[in-house]
């Protein structure tokens, strides 16, 4: 009596809504001296590619003999739209890194250049300043030399 029985494939959605996918009735002859034994068959079910995400749901498989009734745990399927795509922040991270530095930079720089025109003078401001010191009178011992302009970075 328990050679003839039925398989059932189904999903059920969030809202515990049952769809059957599929199902087949099957007849096993139980062989010779393998009566009153237990037996395990294995039956594969592929599921084609999902139409859309409302296939989104736990699968499950259930078998009926006899008015006994075993479901299996179910599989849950998520399916998307789009696919699977990683997202990955990398290069827009290091993109916007050297920006921000090459902006800093160029203002830094900026910034000192501007600095070194207030308190630096120019090199006719210098002979100006050596032509005043040349007017006074000599003394015994020559000028010291007009210290170096700093370097531009100082």
């Amino acid at each position: 009596k328990y050679t003839q029985f039925s398989v059932f494939y189904y999903r059920m959605n969030s809202l515990d809504q049952k769809t059957l996918i599929y199902n087949m009735s099957k007849n096993v002859p139980i062989p010779s001296g393998m009566e009153n034994k237990t037996a395990t068959l294995f039956y594969n079910h592929k599921i084609m590619p999902l139409e859309s995400i409302s296939s989104t749901g736990t699968y499950y498989c259930q078998v009926k003999w006899n008015g006994i009734q075993k479901m299996g745990k179910g599989v849950f399927v998520l399916a998307r739209g789009t696919g699977y795509i990683e997202t990955s922040y990398g290069w827009e991270i290091l993109i916007a890194l050297t920006a921000f530095l090459a902006a800093l930079s160029i203002t830094a720089t900026a910034l000192l250049l501007w600095k070194r025109k207030i308190w630096c003078p120019r090199r006719n401001q210098t002979d100006i300043l050596r032509q005043k010191v040349e007017i006074h009178p000599p003394s015994a011992s020559p000028p010291p030399p007009p210290p170096p302009p700093p370097p531009v970075y100082d």
